[in-house]
C-alpha cells in the first residue's frame, strides 16, 4: 500500500487516489491542485472540464515567471491575472479526480456529499534525456514530472445555531468585556463585615 502525505482521521470515510512519475508539467499540476483544493468534487469536475473546453482559466499564483495575463483570470482574483489553459495536466488530474470519485462509490459514500480535502502535487525525479548545441557541445533535456495525491471526504453537516429568544453570550446575545466576565469569574472570599 502507498504512503500519502496526510492520513486522515480513522472515524471519517475517505476515498484516495494518487499518480507517481506522471509525465505532466509539476508546475502545472501545482497550480491546479492548489486552486481545486477544498472545493466540492461536483465544482471542482465541472471547473476542470471548463479548463479542457477554454471557458475557464487556471490560475497562476506560485509559479508565475512569463506566463501571461488572461481577462478570464480576474474572476479569481489572481494578481497580475495571470493564468494558463494547461490541457495535458488538466486531463491527468481529473482522471484522478475519476478515480477517487469510483474508489469512494465502492466504499458507499455519498458522492453528492464529497469535497476534496486534500490535493497535492510533488515534484517527481526528472527524467533526462539530451540534446545538441552548438560547436558539438551537448545540453541536458528534462522532463519534470509530478507525484499527484487526492483525499476525498464527505462535508459534515454544520451545527445549528443557538435560537434568537434564547439569552446568552455570542452573536445574538448580550456582549461581555473582559472586565465583566474577569468580575463573573472572581469568587468572594473570607467574611468580611457589610
Amino acid at each position: 500500500m502507498t504512503r500519502y502525505s496526510v492520513e486522515p482521521d480513522a472515524a471519517t470515510p475517505t476515498s484516495k487516489s494518487r499518480g507517481s512519475h506522471l509525465r505532466v508539467h509539476f508546475k502545472h499540476c501545482r497550480e491546479i491542485t492548489h486552486h481545486i483544493n477544498g472545493m466540492p468534487v461536483a465544482k471542482a469536475q465541472k471547473f476542470l472540464d471548463d479548463v479542457l473546453a477554454f471557458k475557464s482559466v487556471v490560475p497562476f499564483v506560485k509559479f508565475t515567471g512569463g506566463v501571461g495575463r488572461k481577462a478570464q483570470a480576474k474572476q479569481f482574483k489572481v494578481p497580475g491575472s495571470k493564468g494558463r489553459w494547461p490541457v495535458k495536466a488538466t486531463a491527468v488530474v481529473k482522471d484522478l479526480l475519476t478515480n477517487a470519485v469510483a474508489n469512494a462509490e465502492t466504499k458507499g459514500l455519498d458522492v453528492e456529499a464529497l469535497y476534496i480535502s486534500h490535493a497535492q502535487c510533488n515534484r517527481a525525479p526528472a527524467g533526462r534525456r539530451r540534446t545538441y548545441r552548438a560547436h558539438g557541445r551537448i545540453g541536458k533535456y528534462a522532463s519534470q514530472p509530478a507525484h499527484i495525491e487526492f483525499i476525498l471526504a464527505e462535508k459534515k453537516d454544520s451545527v445549528e445555531g443557538a435560537d434568537d429568544d434564547e439569552e446568552g453570550e455570542g452573536a445574538q446575545g448580550m456582549k461581555i468585556t473582559k472586565k465583566m466576565a474577569a468580575k463573573r469569574r472572581f469568587v468572594k472570599v473570607g467574611g468580611g463585615t457589610d
